[in-house]
């Protein structure tokens, strides 16, 4: 039983506990970084109201330049304060949750290693952070031993093999959207394998999932980023499938601090714990999984959970700044973040200023011309020929680079990429490390939940067109493209840097960003993710294929950036909308430094 399994809260547990109530009235003043006319307000759940945040988006987007913000410096500095700079010689985590925090640095306490640390947290997320991912989702790793042997494991459900004919469009929600296997649980199990066969892990499955089921039979403390994306689909909750049974079981959604327990979900975790990952594919689990899908209408079948599979893959590589960024392969967006910063290689940041126009204008650029590559070619490579060597060739990359005009801003077509995620970073004693991301891909992701297993399912397989000459055309059995891409930074052959985000099309501007000044600019992690940030093209809440700049950027730099001709739209400092970035530096001597981003409900914890 999962109870049996469950262990009783520690001391320290509580605290972690203690500290989330606060850190839900803390985040009240979150997105009070505007101007007194727009400023944001906050709701009792803890975030921000969606009329309010749309309201004010819209009102600031109106003019270029941004009113002078009335927030001080130290109310910007409050969220980094609260997350904090871990230090560490003997091992490190980082995730967006405490909690899951926590079950990591757990695993690394017991003698087990970064990919058994990873595993840990993952399963907690998916209890703790049901919003962003879960056991019906994708997952990804990269991971390195001491020497920099770095390898790369793929988890991408397939669509199903009788993909519908959908008249239209794909659903965004609901059962039609539900249309891939989940890759989640399939990575783990992999990982786990590779874990014990070649790092030596000593740490049992069960063991890993222990306080994932735990949190999920007792309960844990509902957090603001929770509390805010289900006040932000509030409208749309009530005609998903399940979906009110499970996170609305009294009829409303859980505040902020509140325990949360999920009896189903519990059960499910038991049984993978018990009988193993593959469990979620082939077993009784997935007998129960293919029939709630099939009865809430959705497409998939057993046939296409049995084939679903995670792959070891060679990561693609490029060269900056004297070292090595190391990414996934297509049909993951890897690709593009890697062209991001081979082009940015080829310019001397030593005469620019961070955090100047100069700065974000060069990002800003080099972003447009990789997702121009992106959305021409990055697909399915089973399907579609991907030239991933031709991408990242130094021939591309200079000419890329010699398109960028200082002066100047290119024009900005784009179709947006939805998408929320959670990163995961472990290091452990022995120089091995782990760089993961989970994602159910929209927040709360197809909104279905699957028969009486509390399995959240993702909508990925809404991301696939429908059009012929896509290379991301809907096709039975094909993986649709993924905007997720974790990575390690290699220095002299060994890795220095683990980093990752949340953020859908976000994710690769977002890296640029934190990789930049933490390679570039030398700051720490948390200095690094703590700095203004951008989002180029739609958002969630906005259509327009703006330039999106937290407003701490300064008013000197708006008016720059206008004058070069972006078309800008402010948003608060702190932003949701800027990802949720995690990052691990290793020292030459195997001295650790990590954080989590401000704006999430995460942190670091070293050993």
């Amino acid at each position: 039983m999962a109870g049996a399994q469950a262990r009783s809260l520690s001391r320290h547990h509580i605290v972690i506990i203690i500290a989330a109530v606060r850190a839900a009235t803390a985040r009240r003043s979150r997105f009070r970084g505007m101007s007194m006319e727009h400023t944001i307000e906050v709701d009792p759940c803890g975030g921000t109201s969606r009329r309010a945040f749309l309201a004010g988006s819209a009102a600031l987007a109106g003019s270029t330049i941004l009113a002078p913000a009335r927030a001080e410096a130290a109310q910007d500095a409050a969220p980094a304060a609260r997350t904090g700079l871990a230090h560490s010689d003997a091992g490190m985590v980082t995730s967006p949750h405490g909690l899951a925090s926590q079950a990591g640095l757990e695993v690394l306490k017991a003698g087990g290693n970064a990919i058994e640390a990873a595993i840990a947290i993952g399963a907690v997320l998916s209890v703790t952070y049901p919003h962003f991912t879960g056991l019906g989702g994708d997952a990804f790793l990269v991971i390195s031993d001491r020497d920099g042997n770095v390898r790369s494991f793929s988890g991408i459900g397939q669509a199903a093999a009788e993909a519908p004919g959908y008249s239209g469009s794909i659903p965004l929600r609901g059962p039609g959207a539900a249309l891939t296997a989940a890759a989640t649980v399939a990575i783990w199990d992999r990982a786990f394998a590779f874990s014990k066969s070649l790092w030596g892990g000593t740490q049992s499955w069960s063991t890993l999932l222990a306080r994932a089921t735990e949190y999920a039979a007792n309960g844990f403390p509902v957090t603001p980023s929770q509390c805010f994306w289900q006040e932000f689909r509030a409208a749309d909750l009530p005609a998903w499938s399940g979906f009110g049974r499970v996170f609305a079981p009294e009829g409303r959604m859980p505040k902020p601090g509140e325990m949360f327990r999920q009896p189903q979900l519990a059960r499910t975790l038991d049984r993978l714990a018990t009988q193993g990952g593959r469990e979620f594919y082939e077993g009784d689990l997935a007998g129960r999984l293919a029939a709630g899908l099939a009865q809430a209408g959705s497409p998939l079948r057993a046939s296409d959970l049995a084939r679903c599979q995670a792959r070891e893959e060679v990561p693609l590589r490029v060269a900056y700044r004297g070292g090595e960024l190391l990414g996934l392969r297509p049909p993951t967006q890897g690709v593009t973040t890697l062209e991001i910063m081979g082009i940015l290689d080829r310019f001397d940041l030593s005469g620019v200023p961070e955090g100047s126009a100069d700065y974000y204008h060069l990002l800003v650029e080099a972003v447009k011309l990789a997702f121009l590559d992106r959305n021409r070619y990055v697909a399915d490579p089973d399907f579609v020929d991907v030239p991933v060597a031709r991408l990242l060739s130094r021939p591309h990359l200079d000419a890329q680079a010699q398109r960028i005009r200082m002066a100047r801003a290119m024009p900005w077509p784009h179709v947006y990429q939805h998408g929320d995620t959670v990163y995961i970073g472990a290091a452990d004693r022995e120089g091995r490390c782990v760089s993961m991301l989970q994602t159910v891909y929209f927040d709360w992701g197809s909104g279905v939940v699957v028969g009486d297993t509390g399995v959240l399912w993702h909508n990925r397989g809404a991301s696939f067109s429908l059009d012929p000459a896509s290379p991301n055309v809907l096709q039975g059995g094909k993986r649709p493209f993924h905007t997720l891409n974790p990575g390690i930074y290699l220095k002299n052959g060994r890795p220095r840097l683990l980093y990752g985000t949340q953020g859908a099309d976000g994710q690769p501007q977002t890296l640029a960003a934190v990789l930049t000044r933490m390679i570039d600019y030398g700051m720490d992690p948390l200095a690094a993710l703590g700095r203004p940030r951008f989002l180029l093209g739609k958002t969630f809440s906005d259509s327009r294929d703006s330039l999106k700049l937290e407003q701490d950027a300064g008013r000197q730099v708006f008016s720059e950036l206008a004058a070069r001709g972006h078309q800008l739209s402010p948003i608060p400092a702190q932003s949701q909308l800027a990802g949720h970035p995690g990052a691990i530096r290793i020292g030459p001597k195997g001295q650790l430094a990590g954080a989590h981003d401000p704006r999430s409900d995460g942190r670091a914890l070293g050993l």
